[in-house]
C-alpha cells in the first residue's frame, strides 16, 4: 500500500481554462492512464455551466465512457445543489462519480469576487448541496485562500480552523487546504495543517498549493512532516485559477506530478504510482494540449539514481 495519496487533477482543474475543447475520447483515455499509473483518486470533469465552462459540457458523456478501476475515487466538482442533482442523476443511471467537491472561500473578499456571494451565503449553499448529496458520494471539503487572500492579504488560522469545524458538522471528513496564491511558507504550512490534524484527528488533510513562486514542492514537504497523507498535483503544472482575476501574475499552475513524484520517490516514500505509465501520461497531457508544459522532469527525464536504485533492488 502507498504511504500517501494523490489526486491528479490535470482533467479538470487543469482543463477549466483551456480556450480548446478537448475531445470527449482524449479526456476519458487521459483520465484512464491516470487511474492505470496508481493515482488512488482523479478529478475526472465538473459540472459546471456549459455557457460558463464550455470545456466540461461533456461531463455525463465522460463519465459515462470512463472505465473504472476497483478503489478509485474519480471526483466530479459540483459549484451548486443543481450540479449535485445532475451528479445524483448520472449515480442513478449508473455511469456517476464516486466523490464531489464543496467549496468556500476563507476570506469575504475572495468569496466576493470567485463565488460571487458572501461567505455566509456560499455556506448556505454547501449545506445544501451536502444535504442533497445524501450520503451517496464521498464528500471533499475544500477551503480556498486558506494560506493568504489576494485581497484581504493574511488570513487568520482561527477562522479556518473554525470552518473545518463546519464541514465536519456537515459529515465532511475528507478537507482540502488551498493555498490559491502561492503565498504559503513552509512555516506557515507546517503550522496549520499540524494544527488541523491535532484538531480534528478523525479528518483527512490534503494539501492543494499552487506553484506561483516556485514553493509548491517545499510546502509540499513542510506538509508532508506535518502528517498529510494526501496531496492534489496536476501533470506539467496546469490549472490553477482563471486568469482574468490577475493575481500570480498567469503563474498560477498546481505542484507539478512528475517533479513532486519524482522528490518522494527518491525519497523514499512509497508514491503507488508506476514511473513508467506516469512518464507516458505526462507525454500524454503534453500532446492533448499541444504545447510543452512545466515540469522538469518531463525534460530531464527521472532522477536517474531511481534506475540504479530498482535495478538493485532485482538482484
Amino acid at each position: 500500500m502507498a504511504d500517501l495519496n494523490l489526486c491528479e487533477c490535470f482533467a479538470r482543474d487543469g482543463l477549466q481554462h483551456e480556450p480548446d475543447f478537448i475531445a470527449t475520447p482524449r479526456k476519458v483515455d487521459l483520465i484512464d492512464q491516470f487511474a492505470r499509473a496508481g493515482f488512488a483518486r482523479v478529478e475526472a470533469t465538473s459540472y459546471s455551466n456549459p455557457a460558463v465552462v464550455p470545456q466540461f459540457a461533456d461531463a455525463s458523456e465522460v463519465l459515462k465512457a470512463l472505465p473504472r478501476l476497483p478503489g478509485v475515487y474519480y471526483k466530479a466538482t459540483c459549484a451548486n445543489v443543481r450540479a449535485v442533482e445532475r451528479a445524483l442523476a448520472d449515480l442513478d443511471a449508473g455511469i456517476g462519480a464516486n466523490e464531489i467537491s464543496l467549496l468556500v472561500s476563507a476570506s469575504e473578499a475572495h468569496s466576493q469576487r470567485n463565488l460571487k456571494q458572501s461567505r455566509s451565503a456560499q455556506w448556505e449553499r454547501v449545506e445544501s448541496m451536502a444535504q442533497a448529496a445524501g450520503g451517496r458520494f464521498r464528500l471533499i471539503g475544500t477551503i480556498s485562500v486558506a494560506f493568504g487572500c489576494p485581497f484581504e492579504g493574511a488570513v487568520d488560522m482561527q477562522s479556518v480552523l473554525r470552518d473545518l469545524e463546519r464541514f465536519v458538522r456537515l459529515g465532511v471528513k475528507y478537507v482540502t487546504l488551498g493555498d490559491t496564491i502561492g503565498a504559503a511558507t513552509q512555516a506557515a504550512t507546517h503550522a496549520l495543517f499540524k494544527s488541523m490534524l491535532r484538531e480534528f484527528p478523525e479528518v483527512h488533510a490534503i494539501a492543494h498549493f499552487h506553484d506561483t513562486r516556485g514553493t509548491g514542492i517545499v510546502n509540499y514537504l513542510a506538509a508532508l512532516e506535518a502528517g498529510v497523507s494526501h496531496f492534489d498535483v496536476a501533470f506539467g503544472g496546469v490549472g490553477g485559477h482563471p486568469a482574468k482575476v490577475k493575481y500570480g501574475g498567469g503563474v498560477t499552475g498546481n505542484v507539478c506530478t512528475e517533479d513532486f513524484v519524482n522528490v518522494l520517490e527518491t525519497m523514499g516514500v512509497n508514491t503507488g504510482i508506476d514511473l513508467e505509465q506516469m512518464m507516458a501520461a505526462s507525454k500524454a497531457c503534453e500532446a492533448a494540449l499541444g504545447r510543452e508544459l512545466s515540469s522538469r522532469v518531463a525534460r530531464t527525464g527521472l532522477n536517474p539514481l531511481l534506475n540504479m536504485k530498482a535495478s538493485h533492488a532485482c538482484m
